[in-house]
């Protein structure tokens, strides 16, 4: 069935007109421009500019799990990644495995028929299961499927009107100058022409590769496999980029599937000796050993190389297109190595001392938050040096915007505020790690305690405000955590100081590696991907940051609201003087905020009122933009700009206002429109109070106070790390105690489940007992 789907894909007519364009040559102002071969990229985020592209798809990923045919959709996929590329302007040349197998499924339906056809007239239908396959010559398994093995390409890359060529070569093309000319003449004029050369070796023809050849310099390459024929190839043709498609996720430290296997993001020339490799892959003869010796020499020739997993149905759709946006996908290879240590390594760090800072006395953690508070007061001239750097730099870029602005400026001020709130933390932090929240007596010698320890290893990703980094450290040390931390490039200068500070508040008992500042090019996505070493995810920005991770994370879960759509319900009850002051304060005491009120509902009965005048009157004086809701707007014959949409975070001097009937109204509203973050009621009347904060599905419900209470600092929390509109572990302003989880200490004297069965002899008692604080919870760690 499958060599007849294969014979009808061949016959698909091509359109001529379609293909006579495809066959032009490149404009000259493409989207990808060409670069000066020479050098590999350095860092990830410039494969971007890859304008010629190798991909190597390895036997693994060509075959079916049985090595015997090929697996189409995989294949599909790969087709539409490397079409999609090339219409970007880029060249593409693929090298491929696959004709043994796709031979191998056709000479084995061959033999089948044939020894079906002459048992049946010999032997009877009886023999028929006793019928076996013999061993077939690889040789003569290229001849059979080599043909196939291209029409099928033929026929899939048609669909994106994209013409390919194929290319067999050997050994001996590229020994012979002539001949190495020739293939490169060749495939240079196909590049030219807009078709993607499909490259493979003539394994009709192929003598058995030689077991002591092997790479030897740049210029001699033994073609003894594909990864070597698409490290030669990648050279010869000055590719900027080799994608090399396996059947793992890429280099590790030791064969996969190894208790300490861990996935190599970046390997450096030089590091061979600390890998360990394993057996090769079930198909193909190359192995990890031979891809890894192919990439460094393709590297040593100026060509970028990236092992990845092509047989992970997750990624597979999408996995060429990642790595050529820069994403973290498999192992790169690169030539330069960074300075300091790479994110993993930091995390690794973090966990590490993190540990054991949770297992410091409470008193010395509480000693290394004060002297935090100390030094931001000393060292205040250093501090906003750096901040006037970064602010000058924000400034003359333009592109920042007035709030984020504000956001990114520090003052002496508000570092004395910093230092206020740093110590009152520092008071908290003397009862948070290992506080015993349950006791009880299960049976006799047997106690269960329940007591809080640390989440673990935090992750806090935070735009222009360089004030987060000191509240946040200050409360992961109150907690035990270990924390990374990644900020706005905008306030690089300033997060450098303020990191050097904490670190030598740490330092006091030993702990320096505990908090990390992520400094390297690591993209935001990249971070939220490392599911096995990050326990919780803060972001602390914009509502489209913080969709952006929630999006972005794999596995992780994120702390936080990704929108803050605060509401003020003005009841027909409410005071004039208490509507005043708290829809000012609301609105106009930091529009950017997140607990800024974004909509303000009006009583039906207040309209047309002196109240109502009044109001106008007041966010007309502190210029503020109103936006009439549709009922508001059909009671006014002007009426303002009417809103786009009620569920809106304006960010600014703008609002929204509309009309409601009741309070049972304004609460249906909020929960259609709301974004369970922060909703107040001006009423007198206490029972209509009492109704909005009880029925009120948000995080933070206000009578009469404003809603730019919704915060950590005038919470007493000291500080937050964020506000959090989830209804799962934390809600609302999140300060000490939100970074904290339990965990369960059973204390016996030998107690198995055997003696509490019906032939045991124990009973069980459950009784609570008062709790105490547990000393082994002081030294207990994540």
């Amino acid at each position: 069935m499958l060599l007849q789907r294969l014979s009808l894909c061949s016959r698909i007519p091509l359109d001529p007109r379609r293909h006579v364009c495809r066959l032009l040559t490149r404009p000259l102002t493409q989207a990808v421009q060409t670069r000066a071969h020479g050098s590999s990229f350095a860092h990830r985020g410039e494969l971007r500019q890859a304008k010629r592209i190798v991909v190597k798809l390895g036997s693994a990923v060509v075959t079916r799990g049985d090595e015997c045919g090929l697996a189409l959709g995989r294949l599909a996929s790969i087709v539409e990644q490397v079409a999609m590329l090339q219409n970007q302007g880029r060249e593409m040349m693929i090298v491929t495995s696959g004709a043994v197998a796709f031979g191998k499924q056709r000479l084995r339906h061959e033999i089948l028929l044939s020894q079906s056809v002459r048992q049946a007239l010999h032997s009877g239908h009886n023999q028929l299961k006793d019928m076996s396959l013999p061993v077939l010559e690889a040789r003569a398994c290229a001849a059979a499927g080599q043909s196939g093995l291209m029409a099928l390409y033929e026929a899939m890359f048609t669909q994106y009107s994209t013409c390919t060529a194929q290319v067999l070569v050997t050994n001996l093309d590229f020994y012979d100058d002539q001949k190495r000319q020739n293939l490169n003449s060749t495939l240079q004029e196909l590049l030219r022409m807009n078709i993607v050369p499909i490259i493979n070796t003539n394994d009709a023809v192929v003598p058995p590769p030689e077991p002591n050849s092997d790479l030897q310099g740049v210029n001699v390459i033994s073609i003894k496999d594909n990864d070597s024929l698409a490290a030669r190839l990648a050279v010869e043709m000055k590719a900027d980029l080799l994608i090399a498609l396996s059947d793992v996720e890429g280099l590790y430290n030791s064969p996969p599937g190894t208790d300490d296997a861990k996935l190599i993001d970046i390997f450096y020339p030089g590091d061979q000796q600390s890998i360990t490799y394993g057996t090769k892959s079930r198909v193909g003869i190359g192995g990890m050993e031979a891809k890894v010796k192919a990439a460094l020499w393709a590297l040593q020739g100026g060509t970028s190389v990236v092992i990845a997993n092509g047989t992970n149905p997750k990624v597979t759709g999408h996995v060429i297109t990642d790595i050529v946006e820069g994403k973290k996908v498999g192992t790169f290879f690169s030539e330069i190595k960074p300075a300091g240590p790479s994110v993993e390594q930091q995390t690794e760090m973090a966990r590490n001392a993190g540990r054991t800072l949770a297992s410091l006395h409470p008193d010395q953690r509480s000693e290394i938050i004060c002297h935090l508070a100390d030094l931001l007061t000393e060292r205040k001239e250093d501090i906003l040096a750096a901040n006037k750097t970064d602010m000058d730099l924000a400034v003359s870029a333009g592109h920042l915007p007035s709030a984020m602005i504000k956001r990114l400026s520090l003052s002496p001020a508000k570092l004395n505020s910093l230092a206020i709130g740093l110590r009152q933390i520092a008071v908290s932090a003397q009862d948070s790690v290992g506080r015993v929240l349950r006791r009880t007596r299960v049976a006799h010698h047997l106690e269960l305690e329940q007591i809080t320890v640390p989440i673990g290893v935090l992750l806090v990703i935070f735009e222009a405000r360089p004030d987060c980094l000191p509240q946040v450290s200050a409360l992961s040390i109150a907690s035990g955590n270990a924390l990374l931390l990644k900020g706005g490039k905008e306030a690089s200068n300033t997060n450098r100081v303020l990191h050097q500070l904490t670190q030598e508040a740490l330092s006091l008992h030993g702990v320096t590696q505990a908090v990390q500042l992520v400094s390297t090019r690591e993209e935001v996505e990249d971070l939220c991907r490392l599911d096995k070493m990050i326990d919780l995810i803060i972001p602390r920005g914009s509502s489209q940051l913080v969709r952006d991770i929630q999006r972005a994370a794999k596995g992780i879960p994120v702390l936080g609201h990704s929108e803050g759509i605060c509401h003020v319900y003005v009841d027909a009850d409410a005071s004039v003087d208490k509507v005043i002051k708290i829809v000012r304060d609301s609105k106009c005491d930091y529009p950017a905020a997140c607990n800024a009120m974004e909509t303000l509902l009006i009583h039906r009965d207040i309209l047309r009122t002196p109240l109502f005048d009044q109001i106008i009157d007041m966010l007309r004086t502190e210029r503020v933009k109103i936006h009439a809701g549709p009922r508001f707007a059909s009671y006014l014959t002007f009426s303002p700009s009417e809103a786009k949409s009620l569920r809106t975070e304006y960010g600014d001097l703008e609002c929204c206002m509309e009309v409601v009937d009741s309070m049972q109204e304004a609460v249906d509203h909020i929960h259609k429109y709301g974004s369970s973050h922060t909703d107040v009621i001006i009423t007198e009347c206490e029972e209509t109070a009492e109704q909005f904060l009880q029925q009120l599905d948000s995080a933070c419900v206000f009578w009469n106070a404003s809603s730019r209470f919704a915060d950590g600092y005038r919470f007493g929390l000291g500080a937050e790390v964020g506000i959090s509109t989830a209804r799962i572990h934390a809600r609302g302003p999140v300060g000490l105690e939100g970074l904290l989880t339990t965990k369960w200490v059973l204390r016996g004297d030998g107690h198995t489940a055997a003696d509490f069965s019906e032939h045991g002899n124990m009973k069980y008692l459950h009784e609570n007992l008062p709790v105490r604080q547990s000393l082994a919870g002081q030294r207990d760690s994540n």
